[in-house]
């Protein structure tokens, strides 16, 4: 573990309290001999950057989980990733062989959770979107021990982007594939009280499941990355970028990887669930849209009788491919040329009414809201066609002042991808005025923008907003950056000297904070 401490050089109202930014991300391409293909690859690397009086602590350590062990005990990688298949050693018996083929008739995933960091109970876990988690203790990065979700809930996968209500529970959703009946999606939620005071026992063992929804297609379950929450309702959105069951069954002997078993039917629809998250009951009415592709959610609310939720969406599944490793080398005219055909990421809202009048006229927009052009036509069949309406162009990896999570909001803050898949500036965009401001430095490369409130805070942008940054400048430090949320104006930085690899999500615990165990530690 690398420990580093920086100085601010600033009083930093929002963070004075103190509190830690824990990041998870991909952080070793290669061992031994042997690369991964895929930035999603990589063996996750935990971040933690702790303020307290005006400096910053930085922390990093690798996850410890299964797959890091044996592929560092092998001295090369023997785990299979995202866009990695891995086969057994030619030199190995033909009966060794043989039971290596047999296991992968039904994948057991790797645990190499290098996309969130996430809180079920009071305890903390690196995910990704398998069926394991890791624990992992907030204070020291320490790996505690995996967790596998099926040993509490029927699940073969979950997403690494859960949401947290006002009382600290946790909602959640995955996917029922393979040995748990018929194939269904699963939205279940972990009570804030769930952790075992002497944390022995896993938070999870208290889940409960609040409903399913069934495939539309058994051998096609859509592929998602996130969902909606609103007050009331949680928004699951089917859409038309999907798993190949069949495919994925038999990736091991076709040779190919995971990733190759995503496809997107440009030919298809997409749906969109409204699910009472109190009742666990689906409003009847269909309600669907054109093909997208989604893998994050901005916010949702309700207003006027209408649910409102806000995406990332393209009009392809291109963004996967420019991530493999060899794309991402490539000199920037390069990768600029072989991928002009990049659907940039769209933010986009979309109105669902929730009062619809069967009376109505066919082909009427049934939105009533002001300020939105998203309309919800009613069709002859009685379901409802919703068109969205497109707030910003070139912006991902979204973030809000999350104390306004399933509510009404005006901002939200997110990474500019414009040429290169590593975003190269971050921005503030203003829903109301639909304007927004960017900061950006040459040759550097700011994280996903985490906003911090200040304490006691009424106004939705009173705050900070925390990215670390690296640089392709070898004179310029990795650094913590932290921006005025109000004016996105630069107020203090904190250099890092030594390497920092870029990350993909996190969360921020203040030190206050009951969840975060036995205080923070600050070396000196």
């Amino acid at each position: 573990m690398e420990i580093f401490k920086g100085h601010t050089g600033m009083d930093l109202k929002p963070i004075n309290s103190g509190g830690t930014l824990l990041r998870n991300g991909p952080g070793l391409f290669s061992v031994g001999n042997s690369e991964y293909n895929h930035w999603f690859d990589g063996l996750s690397l935990i971040h933690s950057f702790t303020f307290s009086n005006g400096e910053v602590t930085y922390r990093s350590k690798f996850l410890k989980s299964d797959t890091y062990k044996r592929n560092i005990k092998a001295d090369k990688i023997v785990v299979s990733e995202f866009g990695t298949m891995i086969y057994p050693d030619p030199c190995k018996n033909i009966f060794s062989r043989a039971f290596t083929h047999l296991q992968n008739v039904i994948p057991d995933f790797t645990d190499n959770n290098l996309i969130n960091i996430i809180r079920y109970g009071q305890d903390y876990y690196a995910s990704s979107e398998v069926n394991y988690i890791n624990q992992i203790d907030p204070n020291t990065l320490e790996t505690i021990g995996r967790i596998n979700y099926r040993n509490h809930i029927a699940l073969n996968l979950a997403t690494a982007h859960p949401h947290y209500d006002e009382e600290g529970n946790t909602y959640n959703m995955g996917t029922a594939i393979i040995g748990f009946g018929q194939p269904k999606y699963m939205i279940f939620k972990v009570p804030a009280d769930a952790s075992d005071k002497n944390h022995k026992k896993p938070a999870l063992r208290k889940v409960q499941q609040i409903c399913s929804i069934p495939f539309r297609s058994s051998l096609f379950p859509s592929y998602f990355h996130s969902f909606g929450m609103t007050e009331n309702y949680i928004v699951f959105v089917e859409q038309s970028f999907k798993l190949d069951i069949v495919k994925l069954a038999t990736a091991y002997f076709r040779g190919v990887n995971w990733g190759g078993c995503l496809k997107f039917d440009q030919d298809d629809i997409t749906y969109f669930h409204i699910i009472n998250r109190k009742t666990g009951k689906e409003i009847s009415t269909r309600f669907h849209a054109d093909a997208l592709v989604v893998f994050h959610h901005i916010n949702a609310y309700e207003d006027d009788g209408h649910v409102v939720f806000d995406l990332i969406s393209y009009k392809d599944s291109n963004l996967y491919n420019m991530f493999y490793l060899e794309n991402i080398k490539k000199e920037t005219s390069n990768f600029i040329q072989s991928h002009k055909s990049f659907s940039p990421p769209s933010c986009q809202r979309f109105v669902i009414p929730l009062n619809i009048n069967k009376e109505s006229p066919r082909g009427s927009n049934l939105v009533t809201l002001a300020g939105t052009t998203a309309q919800a036509i009613l069709q002859e069949d009685g379901s409802i066609y919703c068109q969205p309406d497109t707030l910003f162009i070139g912006l991902e990896l979204p973030g809000i002042n999350y104390k306004f999570n399933t509510k009404k909001y005006r901002y939200f803050y997110g990474s500019r991808l414009e040429w290169s898949p590593h975003p190269n500036k971050i921005a503030k965009f203003d829903i109301i005025e639909r304007k927004h401001v960017e900061w950006v430095q040459k040759n550097c490369y700011p994280s996903e923008p985490v906003f911090v409130a200040s304490p006691g805070a009424v106004e939705e942008d009173d705050g900070v907003i925390l990215s670390s940054v690296v640089s392709s400048d070898p004179s310029i430090s990795p650094f913590m950056l932290v921006l005025d949320a109000k004016t996105f104006e630069e107020i203090a930085r904190a250099s890092i000297p030594t390497t920092v690899h870029m990350d993909l999500h996190g969360l921020f615990i203040p030190a206050s904070s009951a969840q975060f165990q036995a205080g923070i530690e600050i070396c000196s």
